[in-house]
């Protein structure tokens, strides 16, 4: 069970949505104004979006609903692993759910997996 509520996804909405107007309506001549609140601001939307699609509070797109199969199938594949599942090639990939403001260090990861031409 999710620790996470509705409540909490929709505040975390909310709250990036009110940095990317702060950050469209700003004039002042900083141009990462706002970016480290608005990656740390994608990066928990992320991990709640994560947690109530796991509980099954919110819905799954057709390719999560494969990717949770992946993963069942294949619990242990690390990155760039190339898999064989129901006669297809996948290769599973993590990208970052947001990053610091140098860019250097990534705040949160997320998986995916892509069929491959194999």
């Amino acid at each position: 069970m999710s620790s996470f509520t509705l409540e909490d996804h929709a505040k975390a909405v909310d709250a990036l949505a009110s940095l990317s107007r702060k950050e469209n309506n700003y004039s002042g001549n900083n141009p990462n104004k706002f970016r480290a609140d608005i990656e740390h601001a994608r990066a928990r939307l992320a991990t709640i979006e994560l947690a109530l699609k796991r509980a099954g509070v919110l819905p799954r797109t057709a390719a999560e609903e494969r990717d949770a199969e992946l993963d069942l199938a294949f619990p242990d594949a690390q990155s760039k692993e190339v898999v064989k599942w129901q006669g297809k090639q996948f290769i599973k990939r993590f990208t970052p759910t947001g990053k610091s403001l140098s860019g250097k260090t990534a705040l949160g990861w997320k998986s995916h997996w892509e069929e491959t031409n194999g």
